[in-house]
C-alpha cells in the first residue's frame, strides 16, 4: 500500500495567537495518527504562483489513515481553535 502525504500550503497567517493554539493541538494530534512531519516552515523558495508562506509536509503510511487523523475528534478541536486565524489549503495526496 502506497504512503501518503498531507501538504498544507498557508496563503495567510491572519492571528498568530489563534495559530499557535491549533499548532499545540494539531501536532500531537497528527503524531497520535501516525503522522510523521517531514518539513514545516515558510518555504525557502516559491515558483509560479506560489507564496513564500508556510508549508507543512506530513507522511502516514496509507491515505485511510491521513485522512481519519484529519477527522478525528482530536484533530477537530485543532481545527476549532485556528477559527479563522489563517487562510490555508490541505491536500492529502498517494505517494508512488
Amino acid at each position: 500500500m502506497p504512503k501518503a502525504y498531507w501538504v498544507t500550503t498557508y496563503r495567510a497567517i491572519n492571528d498568530t495567537d489563534k495559530m499557535q493554539a491549533y499548532s499545540a493541538l494539531a501536532g500531537p494530534a497528527i503524531q497520535a495518527g501516525g503522522g510523521r512531519f517531514l518539513a514545516r516552515g515558510t518555504a525557502a523558495k516559491a515558483f509560479e504562483n506560489g507564496i513564500a508562506q508556510r508549508v507543512v509536509l506530513i507522511e502516514f503510511d496509507s491515505v485511510d489513515q491521513a485522512v481519519a487523523t484529519h477527522d478525528s475528534p482530536a484533530y477537530q478541536a485543532a481545527l476549532k481553535a485556528l477559527g479563522g486565524g489563517a487562510d490555508r489549503d490541505i491536500r492529502i495526496v498517494e505517494g508512488v
